[in-house]
């Protein structure tokens, strides 16, 4: 019988309640794993990492049921073709630990790291830099996916730029609409470094907000919000990035919540991505 950590229910670890829009997010991810997986394995990489930033405790419940899933740390370790290597990242130790003692059966190399992603990304990107230094005669460089989910506005814009260093790293990037609503007229006001400014790592956003907020309607806003976040990681290398979409939005007002941004240096990932995330959990075909 399977482990019955590794399976979507009651396990008796701790768990926390996340909305519907959560399962869409992970069902996405999952289908880049596999369908990146399948492609990549047996190819001659030095290794390919899969790097969780904001890793949770492996899984959890949906808001309201009792209707228990696998979040993404355990969506990655029992795809069909596992990578070689594994980082998980979270500030809350317990997380970690209930994450590592899930995960304890699967014979995987496998790192965790406790505190802030922002910080903890540095020692990554080092083992990772180091990995593809090495001379491995016949060896191609590494190939990285990185899930970067806060609940909100956590993730800096110095994380995205120092994984971005590393020649291959696919990213799936959480990017809070929702979160930025609720904080723009606060951090627009304030002369200190606010969080947007460090989302999107500098003052540009101040800008664009500018010639909205006397508006009586931000329609159009976050479009061009979104387009400052794409032309930074065009910057970065990121030739292929995703339409803002998938959009996930709440079940009872349908107000957007976050977009899930995909970025590559590949169009091989580009061409993953939006096969993976042309049907949704309800069966609703995306526009693409």
């Amino acid at each position: 019988m399977k482990n019955k950590y590794l399976l979507p229910e009651d396990d008796g670890l701790p768990t926390r309640e996340f909305g519907k829009w959560t399962i869409q997010k992970v069902e996405y991810l999952k289908k880049y794993i596999s369908q990146s997986a399948t492609s990549m394995r047996g190819k001659p990489w030095r290794q390919r990492s899969y790097i969780d930033m904001f890793s949770g405790t492996g899984k959890f419940e949906l808001k309201g049921t009792n209707d228990i899933h696998l979040g993404s740390p355990l969506l990655a370790l029992t795809t069909q073709h596992p990578f070689t290597h594994y980082y998980f990242v979270d500030y809350i130790e317990k997380n970690i630990d209930i994450l590592r003692e899930r995960s304890s059966s699967l014979p995987l190399q496998k790192k965790f790291y406790v505190g802030d992603a922002n910080e903890k990304v540095k020692e990554i990107v080092r083992e990772l830099q180091i990995a593809d230094k090495k001379f491995i005669s016949g060896k191609w460089p590494s190939f990285n996916l990185v899930f970067l989910d806060p609940d909100g506005l956590e993730l800096e814009w110095r994380t995205v730029e120092a994984l971005a260093q590393i020649k291959i790293m696919d990213m799936v990037i959480h990017y809070s609409q929702s979160g930025l609503t609720r904080n723009l007229d606060r951090c627009y006001a304030s002369t200190d470094e606010t969080i947007i400014d460090k989302f999107f790592g500098d003052e540009g956003w101040r800008q664009i907000y500018k010639t909205w907020q006397y508006k009586s309607s931000k329609k159009g806003l976050h479009r061009e919000l979104m387009d400052y976040y794409q032309d930074k990681l065009k910057a970065l290398g990121y030739v292929d990035i995703d339409s803002p979409e998938p959009l996930m939005k709440t079940a009872q007002t349908n107000a957007p919540l976050y977009r899930l941004v995909f970025a590559s240096k590949h169009k091989l990932g580009h061409k993953f991505w939006k096969q993976g995330t042309q049907v949704d959990i309800n069966g609703q075909r995306r526009l693409l």
